[in-house]
């Protein structure tokens, strides 16, 4: 992930694709803006038949689109309950996140379904404020590009980093990171890798961001006003990405696995399991955290 203003050259490039890496580019502002995406090496026109025939049947694509949703929601609701038993404010949240997600299983439709996901995030997001408990960070509504205060700068610049882990991850499958389920397989270039990150976000960049303010290891100072918005300056990025490859590094038990696994590689295992989907194999059932 190339965050600075970075001169780059052609054999720089043949070495980073020779070892199958991609290399993601952000601007000034912390925004993504595009990756160099080496010759894949995975590809199955199989898998990317079987993958097109779920998006394109109407039902199917909305079974992953579900899954999806829930899979987030769960995660979700298994964070507010950690905070709950650490005496957070959050147990009306939690209470309406729940009642929210009976609907999941009973939507017809994408849209339906984009506006519960919608107001689960719209309740979780204004329990912010009672989870970190530091009124430096006041949330204010959610905003983005660019995000009006400290907090959203957080989310937007880990949601960021998220999507291009997730990206790096799909490259190392048979799955085209093209076509998605939730968000839809447009004119953007990549969107699976968007569906993936919903179910992750809660796990890795929101417990990034509780512990950067819990830990007071970022503050105010690291942020500069730029163009009716907020971004973070060099010094809050420097400890935001050290803090969340960090996160993506720590090793966790699996309930289903006979050994320890990182948050990075439990991507890759949500990956497999979408394959196996495609494939017939296995319905696909998203993780979801057993604190």
């Amino acid at each position: 992930m190339i965050f600075g203003d970075v001169e780059l050259n052609k054999r720089f490039l043949e070495f980073t694709a020779a070892h199958e890496i991609i290399s993601h580019f952000f601007n000034h502002y912390g925004y993504y803006v595009g990756s160099f995406y080496p010759k894949e090496h995975y590809n199955s026109g199989y898998m990317i038949l079987r993958q097109a025939e779920h998006y394109l049947d109407n039902a199917k694509r909305l079974a992953i689109a579900r899954a999806f949703v829930m899979g987030a929601a769960r995660n979700i609701r298994q964070l507010l309950k950690y905070y709950v038993n650490r005496a957070r404010p959050v147990h009306d949240t939690l209470q309406e996140i729940e009642s929210l997600m009976t609907r999941i299983p009973h939507v017809s439709d994408l849209s339906a379904l984009m506006a519960i996901e919608g107001n689960i995030r719209e309740q979780y997001y204004q329990a912010f404020d009672a989870i970190h408990g530091d009124d430096r960070f006041p949330f204010e509504g959610r905003s983005r590009r660019p995000p009006q205060n400290e907090l959203n700068t957080l989310i937007s610049f880990g949601n960021g980093i998220l999507y291009s882990t997730v990206l790096s991850e799909i490259y190392r499958t048979h799955l085209d990171p093209r076509i998605g389920f939730l968000h839809a397989t447009n004119y953007r270039r990549f969107s699976l890798n968007l569906d993936v990150a919903e179910i992750f976000k809660p796990l890795i960049v929101d417990r990034t961001i509780f512990t950067l303010i819990g830990k007071r290891m970022i503050a105010p100072k690291d942020f500069i006003p730029h163009s009716g918005g907020m971004m973070l300056k060099d010094s809050g990025r420097q400890v935001f990405i050290k803090a969340i490859e960090d996160r993506l590094k720590t090793i966790i038990r699996h309930r289903g696995l006979a050994r320890p696994v990182s948050y990075r590689r439990l991507i890759r295992m949500e990956l497999y399991k979408l394959e196996k989907h495609f494939m017939g194999e296995q319905g696909y059932d998203p993780y979801v955290t057993q604190w």
